[in-house]
């Protein structure tokens, strides 16, 4: 993974606020607009990987790596403006979720074996 850049969710978060108030855009930043504009984004990462095989999504090079960097920063823009307009701490919720994965999934039973949770029940 590339090196970080020093900024945290914090400061971005702070930076998004204000950009939006200055622009007087948080009256169009509610949690629904914001859940809707990312997943609009969203589909637009995905038309980046449409067409290529395997091999090809993980070698991006220039401008497509460009493109495609651009689109997850608009992800987690819009990720971190509905925390914030929720006050979700986003890295708390990140750690509980990985907390439930790692009951849900645990080492022994799915190693090298990708289902849903529900499909290990049966085994």
């Amino acid at each position: 993974m590339p090196e970080a850049s020093g900024d945290s969710l914090q400061q971005l978060n702070a930076r998004l606020l204000e950009f939006a108030r200055r622009r007087d855009w948080e009256q169009f930043h509610s949690p629904k607009n914001l859940s809707m504009a990312l997943i609009a984004e969203c589909a637009e990462l995905v038309e980046h990987f449409q067409w290529l095989s395997e091999e090809q999504s993980q070698h991006l090079e220039g401008g497509k790596k460009e493109a495609v960097a651009l689109e997850m920063a608009d992800i987690l823009i819009y990720l971190i403006r509905i925390a914030e307009r929720l006050d979700i701490d986003l890295i708390a919720a990140a750690q509980r979720k990985i907390d439930i994965n790692e009951e849900r999934y645990p080492v022994e039973r799915v190693r090298g074996d990708a289902r849903r949770a529900e499909e290990y029940e049966n085994d």
